[in-house]
């Protein structure tokens, strides 16, 4: 899988969480959007969101669990999106190393 995006507005600074083991460079699209690109390595993390966020899974395989779905965890792997609601938090098991575009809404 393969995007071309054109006329972008790219931050140079990663962001790092947890140590290394998930990095992200955020850009702003043509259209104003912002979104990151990033990896995350195997291991267990949970991230809070202030916006809404579609994540896009580019290459390896997740299990989420979106904040208050009790104990339904949901398998996503290449190709497959998901989305967190504004101000609430989910938690990923990484069991492939995954290549992600998180898109903020």
């Amino acid at each position: 899988m393969s995007f071309i995006e054109k006329n972008v507005d790219l931050l140079k600074k990663a962001n790092i969480y947890f140590d290394g083991r998930v990095t992200s460079r955020n850009y702003t699209d043509s259209d104003g959007v912002i979104k990151s690109l990033g990896i995350m390595l195997q291991g267990e993390y949970t991230f809070n969101t202030k916006a809404a966020e579609k994540m896009e899974i580019i290459s390896g395989k997740v299990e989420v669990l979106l904040s208050g779905m009790e104990s339904n965890w949901e398998t996503y792997e290449a190709g497959d999106i998901f989305e967190v609601p504004a101000n609430s938090s989910f938690e990923i098991k990484v069991e492939d190393i995954t290549d992600y575009c998180c898109t903020y809404l």
